[in-house]
């Protein structure tokens, strides 16, 4: 690698390097975007004007994107405010709930949530309380319990159509949410039923009791200072779980049916968004969770400026990022040595995979490797790989879901990324008879070692094939251009 080639690379090691050191994105973008900027100037001598296009390009066609992002942080917002969460929980726990299936029923109560509100964080917080305490009452394994909280939590970030983690990962890969979704939906389902099972399995070889208790028992014996604890971490949890204690109406699910009806159905992202809205407004008022039409607008207007005050203006400076990258062909380098390496299409994509859990790891943020790494495995695909534009898409829906699914299950693997700093946070807050560390999350975390050895697995070998939607195109669809090249050769 020469000097040239080293230095145009060398802005995604300054990105890379201010996030491992403790620097936020938005505040590490902008500062890679100038330092590629020069690069760019050095290397390419490119005009200010030129520069500044490569940029700004970039960042136009990714508009939509940001007004996804705030329709789903506004609807995310409602969900957690208008008692739909509250509803998805109630019916989840109405089944009755012991030692033996308490884990079971947190994976797949957070599951739901995380999928209805868009946040594994907020999933967490509000979820934690809960169980670690109904586990608690009912004498089951809390660290089997802590794990499935997380993983469920974190099943929506990476499915969840309102999820920031989903749109952005589908948005730098340039393909839609719904078809993203769709693409990896069967796959996800399956990761979390088999996770599921294990957990029972592995609570009955624990030996768990079989007593029974309601959730709002459980709720109203959280301490106080736990609930000051939680009010600092995420107030809209409070909001929630006061909601699960009082009940709410049954039909307080049906905004979210209506938005994963309309999804399946292939309706674009931001209808069924604004349908979410719309309805989870219409039942509120029906079951008096929302006071008023200005009192629900204050809702819209906290989502809202949730996403304008970090996620779309570090997407904008990411997206400038990856324009400027882009014009100076950065990635060759990493490209021709993944290409080297790569037998095949199918090959090149499990390095692509690889190459996302790495940077998942060592940024120990998954925002952060999904919009560092990610224009990478883009690249990746769109300079070496030959085929049809619908086999292309689907590799860059592979792409994408590798992205936020290694991203987002893979930081749960992690001992130092910031999610398992969180979520431990959040559990020695709510539940403080137990002093939680890193390794107590992941030594049962089974859903995020299901999720992330599958996708791997199943791409490397083929197998994704016998997953209806999820396989890559064959052979024959796709080749690697450096095999095209040396046919002609010949």
């Amino acid at each position: 690698m020469n000097f040239n080639a080293l230095l145009k690379i060398s802005p995604v090691f300054v990105m890379a390097g201010m996030m491992i050191s403790g620097f936020d994105v938005l505040i590490a973008a902008p500062v890679s975007t100038i330092f590629a900027a020069v690069v760019a100037a050095y290397t390419e001598k490119l005009s200010f004007k030129e520069i500044l296009d490569s940029g700004v390009n970039n960042v136009k066609e990714m508009q939509i994107v940001f007004f996804i992002l705030m329709a789903a942080y506004a609807m995310a917002e409602t969900f957690m405010a208008t008692g739909v969460g509250a509803s998805i929980i109630n019916l989840s726990l109405s089944l009755g709930i012991t030692a033996k299936s308490v884990a079971v029923v947190a994976l797949m109560v957070s599951s739901i949530l995380s999928i209805a509100t868009g946040t594994s964080w907020g999933t967490f917080a509000a979820s934690a309380p809960i169980f670690l305490w109904l586990n608690h009452i009912l004498g089951g394994n809390v660290l089997l319990t802590l794990a499935a909280i997380a993983g469920g939590s974190c099943f929506g970030d990476n499915i969840g159509l309102i999820s920031d983690t989903t749109v952005v990962s589908s948005g730098i890969q340039g393909v839609e949410v719904i078809k993203r979704i769709r693409h990896q939906g069967v796959w996800s389902a399956l990761v979390l039923v088999v996770s599921a099972i294990t957990f029972y399995l592995v609570a009955m070889f624990m030996g768990l009791p079989s007593g029974s208790i309601e959730a709002s028992t459980a709720i109203s014996q959280i301490p106080a200072e736990v609930w000051e604890a939680l009010a600092n971490e995420r107030a809209s949890a409070v909001t929630l779980l006061e909601q699960v204690q009082s009940g709410v109406p049954i039909y307080m699910t049906v905004p979210l049916i209506i938005v994963l009806i309309l999804a399946v159905k292939g309706i674009p992202t931001l209808g069924c968004l604004f349908a979410g809205i719309t309805t989870a407004f219409l039942f509120g008022r029906m079951a008096g969770t929302v006071a008023g039409t200005r009192e629900f607008l204050d809702l819209i207007y906290t989502g809202f400026e949730d996403a304008g005050s970090w996620v779309i203006i570090m997407m904008m400076w990411v997206a400038a990022f990856g324009g400027i990258m882009k014009r100076i062909d950065a990635f060759r380098p990493l490209s021709n040595l993944v290409v080297a390496i790569s037998r095949n299409v199918r090959q090149l994509m499990f390095y692509n995979g690889v190459l996302s859990i790495l940077g998942n790891a060592a940024l120990s943020d998954e925002m952060a490797q999904i919009v560092t790494v990610g224009p990478i495995i883009r690249e990746l695909v769109e300079k070496n790989v030959d085929g049809s534009p619908e086999a292309i898409e689907k590799l860059r829906l592979r792409n994408a879901t590798f992205s936020d699914a290694l991203g987002v299950f893979g930081s749960q693997l992690v001992p130092w990324h910031v999610y398992v700093g969180f979520f431990i946070g959040i559990a020695n807050a709510v539940y403080p008879l137990h002093h939680f560390v890193a390794m107590d999350m992941i030594r049962f975390n089974i859903m995020a070692v299901i999720a992330v050895f599958s996708i791997l697995f199943l791409t490397l070998t083929g197998m994704d094939r016998f997953i209806p939607l999820f396989a890559l195109p064959s052979d024959s669809e796709v080749t690697l251009k450096k095999h095209k090249a040396r046919e002609v050769t010949v």
